[in-house]
């Protein structure tokens, strides 16, 4: 997606995509990192955080699901917390099933506080609060673990996912331009090679409103490393077949998962 700050539109956009993947026999369809909202400007993202419950939208969203009998991951939308002493917002993904339940949710943990290579400084932890609990759940293709775009950075949030049995991680990101291009390919393939494990992360694309730019790539990688599907630079629907026994056959050929060692630091 190119998604900006008009929330009607981008809403439009999830709706019209979504159903032409499930015309399409898609099952689960997944969208990126702020869906619904992409602003460079914090100020602009708390104005238009959606309340705790996600409100309207989220209740359309539910109603897409179940309307279309897909699942559906909702990379993330920005709530508030209904917290006053806090006016943080929070960066929440939702797995919706079939029936259009909300099956878990999942607070990015990791925030993006960088200085970009031209000099630019992002500060996410300003204005938004932090999750502290990784998540995995059970879907009808496999067990999923779930994180949000700088996540991606921590390989030990990813080997946590993979030995509580994930077989399926999502990423779904909003990954910087500057930095993609060197970094998002390598670095997803690497979750999937150090994990056994697929990677499906639906990113955004292009140019947004408070001079953001984002990399797109949305990709799917396979246990062995390689990219299955790679979306490009620009919004579209991206197609892949994923085969849990292709994870479980990987794993079984090397059961690095099972290999890790205590060993003191230096």
């Amino acid at each position: 997606m190119n998604t900006g700050n008009d929330l009607a539109a981008n809403l439009a956009t999830v709706r019209e995509m979504t159903r032409e993947a499930a015309a399409n026999s898609a099952q689960w369809v997944l969208t990126p990192e702020y869906t619904l909202m992409m602003d460079g400007s914090g100020r602009v993202m708390r104005d238009n955080a959606l309340p705790p419950d996600g409100g309207a939208p989220l209740a359309e969203l539910k109603a897409l699901a179940k309307e279309l009998n897909i699942w559906l991951l909702i990379g993330s939308l920005t709530l508030r917390t209904g917290d006053e002493a806090d006016t943080r917002i929070v960066n929440r993904s939702f797995l919706i099933n079939s029936q259009g339940e909300i099956v878990t949710t999942y607070d990015k943990i990791h925030m993006f506080d960088v200085t970009l290579p031209d000099g630019k400084v992002i500060r996410e932890s300003s204005a938004y609060r932090p999750g502290d609990k990784a998540v995995v759940a059970d879907t009808p293709f496999g067990k999923l673990g779930l994180t949000v775009c700088y996540d991606l950075r921590f390989p030990g949030l990813f080997r946590t996912l993979a030995q509580t049995g994930a077989q399926m991680i999502t990423v779904p990101s909003s990954f910087q331009r500057q930095t993609g291009k060197a970094h998002w390919h390598p670095l997803l393939q690497a979750r999937a090679i150090e994990n056994s494990c697929y990677i499906v992360a639906p990113a955004m694309c292009g140019d947004h409103a408070g001079n953001r730019q984002t990399f797109g790539h949305s990709l799917i990688v396979n246990p062995w490393g390689e990219v299955i599907a790679d979306g490009g630079e620009g919004p579209g629907i991206t197609y892949a077949d994923i085969d849990i026994a292709r994870a479980v056959k990987v794993r079984s050929m090397i059961p690095s998962l099972t290999h890790d060692r205590v060993y003191e630091k230096p």
